[in-house]
């Protein structure tokens, strides 16, 4: 049995830090394991330009010194080619961001009809930004639990087709539908997987009564398609990697009505990967799905470093506490026991 490993610095290709306090209490938990992230843009007001996202990525820096953070675009169907490309080409921008409008938190200012963002793919496509989606059909009458199946047929398969160089990431696959479209399509496609998605289903969520803290979007889905997105996260397939999806809220707004979308795991995210691969017998694998294929679908290059895990038990704290009127956060399997742990 292994008890140690070492791996390359990895990266978490999808967080939400949001801004002010709560970025404060946020950003430190994903730098203390992850050398860049993907920084969402879904803050109030979003980021929709190349100065609004330098100005975020100052403030991540300071929140978090030592983590790079990758900014991105939120797109909307107003979103300047030109403002795009300059925030490419000065290095501001990694990716472009697509919301479908109202799909999830902070997304009412997103994309109504992808027709419109037609010469900014293009542009993108061109240049060689990548662009990352919140893949949900939003339509209302569509059952909440199809949203990602729906979108993969209607909107990301005539994507690929309409911009064949431009390559695409599938974030937080919940679904069989999206794993085996994304084992299909690479490499233009790849797709992240958070670590909640590993592990909790729809059951888990409303089967023994509702448990707001496990409400994210996409929701989770069924033993099945569970159990496919573990599947591809371990089998070391580079088309897999790392994204958290980590998405912080009060707990005031977790446990409201309607609660908020959205799963706080920085604070122990690696290591509910480890001990997922580690149930899988392929801890082996890790070090590809958490540092390197992430980093080689967005062009880049490996990290330098190293964190070690260790099995040593230890109980993730309830809370995040944040300065001001916000107060704290509640951390995913707060107060429950973890087998492995990041040492160094």
């Amino acid at each position: 049995m292994t008890d140690r490993i070492t791996i390359r610095r990895p990266d978490d290709w999808h967080v939400h830090f949001r801004d002010g306090a709560m970025m404060a209490a946020c950003a430190p938990h994903t730098a203390r394991v992850f050398a860049r992230a993907i920084a969402m843009p879904n803050l109030v007001p979003p980021v929709l330009t190349a100065r609004d996202a330098a100005a975020y990525r100052d403030r991540l820096r300071a929140a978090a010194p030592g983590l790079e953070p990758l900014m991105t675009c939120y797109l909307t169907d107003e979103t300047d080619p030109d403002d795009v490309e300059a925030g490419f080409r000065d290095g501001i921008f990694a990716a472009l961001k697509l919301y479908p409008a109202h799909a999830t938190t902070n997304a009412a200012a997103g994309v109504t009809d992808l027709r419109r963002i037609g010469r900014v793919l293009e542009r993108a496509e061109r240049i060689g930004l990548p662009l990352s989606m919140h893949g949900e059909e939003v339509d209302p009458d569509i059952d909440i639990f199809d949203r990602e199946a729906v979108f993969v047929d209607r909107r990301l398969g005539p994507l690929t087709r309409s911009f064949p160089g431009l390559k695409m990431i599938l974030e937080h696959l919940t679904t069989v539908v999206a794993v085996e479209f994304v084992r299909a399509t690479f490499p233009q496609v790849a797709g992240t997987i958070t670590a909640h998605h590993l592990e909790v289903t729809r059951t888990d969520m409303l089967g023994h009564g509702m448990r707001p803290d496990l409400y994210c979007m996409p929701v989770a889905k069924t033993e099945r398609d569970r159990r496919a997105v573990r599947a591809a996260a371990v089998s070391g397939e580079p088309c897999y990697f790392l994204g958290s999806d980590s998405a912080p809220h009060p707990l005031a707004k977790k446990r409201a009505v309607p609660a908020a979308a959205g799963i706080f795991t920085a604070p122990n995210a690696l290591e509910i990967y480890a001990t997922v691969f580690d149930e899988e017998g392929a801890l082996d694998r890790l070090e590809a799905f958490a540092s390197l294929n992430g980093a080689r679908h967005y062009g880049r290059e490996p990290n330098e470093g190293t964190v070690t895990l260790e099995r040593q038990p230890w109980t993730v704290p309830p809370e995040t506490p944040v300065a001001g009127p916000e107060e704290r956060i509640p951390n995913y399997r707060g107060g429950e026991t973890l087998p492995w742990r990041v040492v160094g």
